[in-house]
């Protein structure tokens, strides 16, 4: 079976399984279509038919017709010279409305410019996507040194605060899925990463925050804090974070976590209306 970028089975599989189910209401067109658009990041904007079937499972002739597809309705556009697809502004429309309609964000943009202005660093607002945390949001210090990230960007689940955050609110029978998903992706790397989930559990339970220090990166540290809205729209999670040299351990835990929990749970109450 080929394995999706993100570390679950990728969709030719993933889709596969699902209409194997018996799932009537499930549409296996709608379904690949959408995979397709879902392999163009920023990292890889330009893709041809055959980097998009390797990355979706899907087989080659499929990709074709469904990028061709895609492109008659807007959503792709094709560059001749390279014989590739990127994003087209149909695609781009979906996302700005997801953001624009997302209230969490007007709500928590200036708690988090607060937090990011009294830190130094940056702070960010993400939702799981799979095996990864998508940034929704982004506030940074104008003094500050600051990470390379912004609106867009993608974290791993697995190994950041802001994710382990996320794991560690989920409920168990989520979690463990989750962390199958994680060991079958990073083998070798399994027990340290299982170590560093297991000990966010017990610090969430504690503390109310995750820690990361190099754990994802060498020079960044951060912490994170789960939000789950009384929506029902999901599970959210924010993390604080800078160059490992601008947070100490001790600031980390002593400071700009609770800080951090103080600002979310403010965030929670906006939220719910009190």
């Amino acid at each position: 079976m080929t394995t999706g970028f993100d570390g679950f089975q990728a969709s030719g599989g993933r889709i596969g399984e699902i209409a194997a189910g018996g799932d009537r209401k499930f549409v296996i067109a709608l379904a690949r279509g959408l995979e397709v658009l879902r392999v163009f990041t920023p990292s890889d904007g330009l893709l041809g038919n055959q980097e998009i079937a390797a990355r979706t499972g899907l087989p080659k002739a499929t990709v074709t017709r469904l990028t061709y597809t895609l492109t008659k309705l807007g959503y792709l556009a094709h560059i001749t010279r390279l014989s590739k697809y990127q994003l087209a502004p149909a695609a781009l429309a979906l996302g700005y409305s997801t953001l624009a309609n997302m209230r969490i964000r007007q709500i928590a943009r200036p708690h988090m410019q607060a937090l990011a202005n009294y830190s130094g660093a940056s702070v960010a607002l993400g939702s799981r996507d799979r095996l990864s945390l998508l940034y929704v949001e982004h506030c940074r210090a104008r003094s500050a040194v600051m990470l390379r990230l912004d609106v867009g960007a993608r974290i791993p689940i697995a190994t950041t605060a802001m994710g382990r955050a996320v794991i560690a609110a989920v409920p168990e029978r989520e979690r463990e899925f989750l962390m199958r998903h994680i060991a079958r992706r990073e083998p070798k790397k399994w027990p340290k990463i299982r170590a560093g989930i297991e000990r966010a559990v017990r610090d969430l339970e504690t503390h109310g925050f995750t820690i990361s220090v190099g754990d994802w990166q060498k020079d960044v540290a951060a912490v994170g804090v789960p939000l789950i809205p009384p929506d029902g729209s999901g599970i959210f999670g924010f993390n604080c974070g800078a160059p490992a040299f601008h947070f100490s351990r001790d600031k980390l835990e002593n400071d700009i976590g609770p800080r951090l929990l103080n600002m979310v749970r403010n965030i929670e109450a906006e939220l719910a209306g009190r």
